[in-house]
Formats: structure tokens, C-alpha cells, sequence
């Protein structure tokens, strides 16, 4: 039951990943795409936790946490940059 959950659960990310680039490349404002971005490295960081889970391995963890903190301090960067013109 729980290889059903989880095959089921990487097929899902996988689909949204896909709708994710869909939505990078045809979007045409920089915000959109900076937004699909974002949702990107959510769900990216959710599959290294998936494939974490699988491989039996802390070191995806490791990854999904440095993945998901700069990806904080990127979208903070441009949130600033459109909001004010300059990032500092």
C-alpha cells in the first residue's frame, strides 16, 4: 500500500513539475515567471524529500534544505528588486 502512495505521490510532483515549466515558459510578465519559479523549487524540494524517503538517505534532505533556503533568498531578492528597483 504505502509503494501505491508513494509511486502515486512521485508521479503527481512529476506532472506539476511539468505544468511548472509550462508556466516559466509561456508567461509573459517577469513576476509570473519569477512565481513559477517558486513553485518549481517547492515542488522540487518535495521530490528530494520523496526520493529521500526511497533511497533510505539523509543526504537529499540535506539538499532540499539548502535548495528551499536559497530559494527564499532569491524570490526575497526579487520581490525587492520589482518592488523598489534595487535589491539592497
Amino acid at each position: 500500500m504505502t509503494d501505491v502512495v508513494f509511486f502515486v505521490a512521485v508521479g503527481w510532483m512529476t506532472l506539476l513539475f511539468s505544468a511548472g515549466v509550462v508556466l516559466v515558459i509561456r508567461r509573459d510578465s517577469a513576476v509570473d515567471r519569477i512565481q513559477a519559479l517558486d513553485v518549481l523549487s517547492l515542488i522540487l524540494v518535495a521530490l528530494l524529500v520523496l526520493f529521500a524517503d526511497s533511497q533510505e538517505s539523509s543526504y537529499y534532505l540535506d539538499v532540499a534544505l539548502i535548495v528551499s533556503l536559497l530559494s527564499f533568498v532569491a524570490i526575497i531578492a526579487a520581490a525587492r528588486y520589482f518592488g523598489r528597483g534595487r535589491i539592497f
